[in-house]
């Protein structure tokens, strides 16, 4: 589990430090220079649609380290080691 926490901790994304609830939103805003804004409205629009918005956005969720580099899934299936 170790490699696979190593691989998304390599992802150049991290969750916004301006965030609402899981910090996607905030995360591509900052990312890309977007209004933080007008990507929570596109995220809410992606929910009306079937099964994608909302599975997307848990998946991104679980899986997305924070500014600190902890990621919630290693909360339930920690690894041998702590993040750096």
């Amino acid at each position: 589990m170790d490699t696979f926490y190593r691989s998304l901790r390599s992802i150049p994304f991290r969750r916004g430090p301006k965030r609402w609830v899981g910090g996607i939103a905030g995360g591509l805003s900052a990312k890309f220079g977007w209004d933080p804004t007008l990507v929570r409205i596109v995220i809410l629009l992606s929910f009306i649609l079937p099964f994608i918005g909302v599975a997307t956005y848990l998946v991104a969720w679980v899986l997305l380290p924070w500014q600190d580099n902890t990621i919630p899934l290693e909360r339930v299936f920690p690894g041998t080691q702590r993040p750096l």
